[in-house]
C-alpha cells in the first residue's frame, strides 16, 4: 500500500533586492549620456557667468559699500555711482509690462487651447511664435515710431482723470490748451507697453501647453454635470493651469527685467527716484550698461558689471521661482490620456 507524501519545502526566498539590468542600447547610451553632458554644461556655463560678474564686483562693492545700493546718482567723474534709482527704473518697466500682457497672454493662450483646433490653431501659434523670433530692435522702432505718437495722448488722459493718485500725476497741466507732450514722451509707461508686446509670446507658450494637458475625463465630467464652455474652464482648465499661469507669468517677468535695446531706443536716462511712470526719464539697468560700456573707464566698468550682476541674481530668482511654480503644477500628473 503506497502513501502520498507531502512534496518537499522549497527553501525561502532571499530577502536581497535583485538587480535590474537596465539595458539601455548603444543609441539610449549615447543620448544619456549627450543629455546629461549638455546639462551640465549649461549650469556651468551659467555659473561661470554668474561668478564671473561676482569677482568684476568686488571692486566695486569694496570701494562703495552699500552705498552703491542706495545712491541714485552715476557720476563717476565726482565719485557719485548707485544703482537705487535704475534699480526703480527697472522693476517699473517690467510691472507695466506684465500689467498689460498678463491678461493679454492669458486670453490669447485660452483662445488657442479652448476655442479653435486644426488648421487654424496651428496659424495662430506659428503667429504668436513668430513674435519671440522679432529682433528687440524692431520692437524698439516700433514702439518710438508708432506706439509713442499715440501713447503720450493715454499718458494725458490717465493723468487728467487719476492725476490725484501719485502714480499718474505729471508735473504740467494736461487741460493746457498747448499741453507739454515732451513732458510724457520717452517714459516708463511707453517702455512697458513695447516690452509687454515682447513677453507675450514667452508667457503665452507656457500657459497655452499647461490648457493643452487638462484631463480629458474632467472636461467630459463637466459637459455631463451641464457646465458651459466657460464654465468648464472656469472649473477645469483654470485650475489645473494654474501653476502654468504662474510660471509663464515669472518666466515673462524675468524677460521683461532684462529687456535692452527696445527699452534703451525708447527711454530719456534720467537718474532720480520717481514713482510717476507717466513722465518723461527713466533707466533700467540693461539700458545702462548697453549706454555707457562703450565709453566707461576701468573702475566705471566695473560699477556697470556689479550692476549687471545684481540683474543677473534678479532674473535668475525670478526664473527659479517660474521653474519650481512650473513643476509643481499638476498638470499631466495621474490624469487621464
Amino acid at each position: 500500500m503506497t502513501t502520498l507524501q507531502d512534496p518537499p519545502l522549497t527553501p525561502p526566498a532571499s530577502d536581497e533586492p535583485r538587480v535590474f539590468d537596465r539595458g539601455l542600447s548603444g543609441r539610449d547610451k549615447t543620448f544619456h549620456v549627450t543629455a546629461r553632458a549638455i546639462g551640465l554644461s549649461v549650469l556651468a556655463l551659467t555659473g561661470s557667468i554668474g561668478l564671473f560678474l561676482g569677482w568684476q564686483a568686488v571692486p566695486t562693492l569694496r570701494h562703495y559699500g552699500m552705498s552703491f545700493f542706495t545712491t541714485s546718482n552715476w557720476n563717476p567723474e565726482l565719485n557719485q555711482v548707485g544703482i537705487a534709482s535704475v534699480l526703480v527704473g527697472t522693476v517699473e518697466v517690467a510691472v507695466i509690462a506684465m500689467v498689460v500682457s498678463f491678461p493679454l497672454a492669458l486670453l490669447t493662450a485660452l483662445f488657442i487651447s479652448e476655442y479653435t483646433s486644426g488648421t487654424f490653431k496651428g496659424a495662430l501659434v506659428a503667429l504668436v511664435d513668430l513674435m519671440a523670433a522679432v529682433p528687440s530692435i524692431v520692437y524698439g522702432l516700433w514702439g518710438f515710431f508708432l506706439i509713442e505718437p499715440h501713447a503720450i495722448y493715454v499718458s494725458r488722459w490717465l493723468q487728467e482723470y487719476l492725476g490725484w493718485f501719485p502714480l499718474f500725476r505729471v508735473d504740467t497741466d494736461p487741460r493746457a490748451a498747448l499741453w507739454a507732450q515732451s513732458r510724457y514722451t520717452a517714459s516708463a509707461f511707453i517702455a512697458g507697453i513695447v516690452v509687454s508686446m515682447m513677453v507675450i509670446p514667452l508667457a503665452c507658450a507656457v500657459m497655452r501647453g499647461v490648457f493643452d494637458a487638462a484631463p480629458l475625463g474632467e472636461r467630459e465630467a463637466a459637459y455631463a454635470l451641464g457646465s458651459t464652455k466657460w464654465g468648464m474652464i472656469r472649473a477645469v482648465v483654470l485650475p489645473f493651469g494654474r501653476g502654468g499661469i504662474i510660471g509663464g507669468t515669472m518666466l515673462a517677468l524675468g524677460r521683461a527685467l532684462g529687456e535692452t535695446i527696445a527699452v534703451l531706443l525708447i527711454i530719456s536716462p534720467d537718474f532720480s527716484i520717481k514713482l510717476r511712470p507717466l513722465e518723461v526719464g527713466t533707466e533700467t539697468v540693461s539700458a545702462l550698461i548697453a549706454g555707457r560700456f562703450g565709453e566707461a573707464t576701468s573702475g566705471q566698468l566695473s560699477a556697470l558689471l556689479t550692476a549687471g550682476f545684481i540683474l543677473f541674481l534678479l532674473t535668475l530668482f525670478t526664473n527659479t521661482l517660474a521653474a519650481i511654480f512650473v513643476a509643481r503644477s499638476r498638470s499631466g500628473a495621474g490624469t487621464d490620456a
